[in-house]
């Protein structure tokens, strides 16, 4: 076991074992992006953090909205919580990020991982981004790496990278809760994908498996949820060990090579996302909004066959 893996399971030992507390988790589901947003906050103080929030996107008309962030704000505002973080596992492709709202409102640091500036670059020659887009992270208050620890009020919080549906996704492990982003997806439902530009199906798996490594008891809060097949409603939450003997794609006994192999043929029949052009421009700018033009009007790009 490598040693952030090793940290990483310390600190969710500690809160089942009740050395340290365990985070109050409330989760926010956005039906039309279908994503989870976490507000995880420590019971003691009260400081909280904020993770993958969504800003309202109507891709007809153009238009944004917050009704999803203000419901956020209102929970925090309800239970008197001081929020210190906001979160992002990565730079989402199917949703706006909502943080530079919420942080305008609530405070608190936004962070993401390093390997942020990857996609930056990727994705800033696709949009053309121009010069004064600057491709080094700066659009973020702290840039994350894999071992790096934070704290919410009493809760440890332990910092993991695992690359391969992006190649800057992160999870959070905050008390006995792992945050996952959209590294797994329910039992039932299986993986995500791996093949936008930067993705990787081989770092997926061993990143998945690293994650496997953690304690069995560990509540594993996801960034999506589809409905798998014969399920009629949206869940989001599951354990690790529930993960290791049942996830359909990645339970123990699937070799690297079948898991590759699967998520290559399902990842060719699948459709880009809806809202991937609009969502990353947004969203590698830490979801602040191209600057505006001469007319004040901010203006989203849509590369033309270049995907």
């Amino acid at each position: 076991m490598d040693e952030p893996i090793a940290l990483a399971s310390a600190v969710i030992d500690r809160a089942l074992a009740g050395e340290r507390p365990r985070p109050v988790v409330r989760s926010f589901f956005d039906e039309p992006t279908f994503t989870a947003t976490y507000v995880v906050h420590d019971p003691v103080t009260l400081r909280a953090a904020i993770i993958d929030s969504v800003l309202d996107f109507d891709a007809a008309s153009g238009r944004t909205g917050t009704s999803a962030a203000d419901a956020v704000m209102a929970y925090v505002a309800r239970e008197g919580l001081s929020v210190d973080w906001l979160l992002e596992t990565h730079a989402h492709a199917d949703h706006l990020s909502a943080t530079p709202y919420l942080q305008q409102r609530l405070g608190g640091k936004m962070a993401i991982g390093a390997a942020i500036v990857s996609v930056q670059i990727i994705f800033g020659k696709l949009f053309n981004a121009g010069t004064e887009f600057e491709r080094d992270g700066s659009q973020f208050d702290l840039l994350l790496r894999d071992g790096d620890s934070l704290a919410i009020g009493a809760l440890e919080v332990a910092v993991l990278h695992v690359p391969g549906h992006t190649p800057a996704d992160m999870a959070f492990v905050v008390g006995d809760a792992v945050f996952c982003g959209d590294t797994l997806f329910m039992p039932d439902y299986g993986t995500a994908r791996a093949d936008f530009p930067g993705g990787d199906a081989r770092s997926l798996y061993r990143s998945i498996r690293r994650l496997l490594l953690l304690p069995a008891g560990a509540r594993l809060f996801l960034c999506h949820d589809y409905k798998a097949p014969g399920r009629d409603t949206f869940v989001w939450e599951t354990t690790i060990g529930a993960q290791n003997t049942a996830n359909v794609h990645v339970h123990q006994g699937v070799s690297e090579e079948d898991f590759v192999a699967m998520r290559h043929a399902r990842d060719a029949t699948l459709s880009m996302p809806r809202l991937i052009l609009p969502a990353v421009q947004v969203n590698m700018r830490a979801g602040h909004l191209p600057p505006t033009e001469d007319n004040g009007v901010s203006y989203l790009k849509i590369p033309l066959n270049a995907l």
